[in-house]
């Protein structure tokens, strides 16, 4: 009997495979590494340490940075995901109409967009607005973000709800139940890993954006990455390599959190 098709067993996979996962997990290894070094340098080791990271946790720069990370990027989580839930109802629930393809493309700007022209945009568009009101607060780094991190949220939202059996929700609207009540006691509990993905997926987006804020900010308002690409511009130690590990860590945490989040949901 014929074999189907197996990549797997194909000239070369596995030295490719591996060669793949070298160049993306190696580099982050080191750093993880290099994070504990007790000397200054980021590429002779000198012995293991917690130098760094005690330096990075006393240095007040870091610690605004951090908290005014954490600030921007829970608020863009929460604006972001409240569009892409508001977006994702209005393009699952209801049949295919004339210029839906260009909604999705619309909701999926950022996506499709280079960055960098996306940040212009928000860099001439708020210096408008900055020059008539006088304000030069986070709301504008707040906003960019929120936008930016729309269709990171809406994506897996919109999975979640294209993957739900309709029946449940239709046999609540027999029984005479109200749009917002079908919603908040059929739809809403099914919709919540959905929702937990994409909301951690834009914090996790915000949290180390560099491009649009490094536009839109005004002064005194660092975040923690472009804290760290100012430090690297100047001088260039393990303490990056300890925030940058302390960011991986938090990362790794929401990851395994939705994980079984999601698993103990089912």
């Amino acid at each position: 009997m014929a074999k189907g098709f197996d990549i797997r067993r194909q000239t070369g996979f596995t030295t490719i495979a591996l060669s793949c996962f070298v160049v993306l997990y190696l580099p982050i290894i080191l750093l993880v590494v290099y994070s504990f070094n007790a000397g200054d340098s980021i590429a002779f080791w000198e012995g293991f340490s917690w130098r760094w990271y005690q330096s990075a946790w006393a240095n007040e720069q870091v610690q605004d940075a951090t908290i005014r990370s954490v600030v921007i990027a829970t608020w863009a989580m929460v604006i972001s995901t409240i569009c892409a839930v508001l977006a994702a109802l209005a393009t699952t629930r209801q049949g295919k109409y004339r210029g839906s393809g260009f909604v999705f493309a619309l909701i999926n700007q950022p996506l499709m967009v280079p960055e960098i022209v996306t940040a212009v945009a928000l860099l001439i568009f708020f210096a408008m607005i900055k020059v008539a009101t006088g304000y030069t607060g986070l709301f504008y780094l707040i906003l960019a973000h929120s936008a930016f991190c729309i269709p990171f949220a809406y994506m897996p939202i919109r999975a979640r709800l294209q993957g739900m059996d309709l029946s449940l929700e239709q046999a609540a609207m027999d029984l005479y139940a109200s749009p917002w009540r079908v919603f908040r006691r059929v739809t809403l509990p099914q919709l919540w890993p959905g929702i937990l993905a994409g909301a951690m997926l834009a914090f996790v987006i915000s949290l180390d954006d560099v491009v649009i804020t490094e536009f839109v900010k005004s002064a005194g308002q660092d975040t923690l990455p472009t804290y760290m690409l100012g430090q690297i511009r100047r001088v260039v130690t393990p303490e990056v390599n300890a925030i940058s590990t302390a960011l991986l860590a938090i990362s790794v945490v929401m990851v395994l959190a939705f994980f079984f989040l999601s698993r103990s949901r089912k």
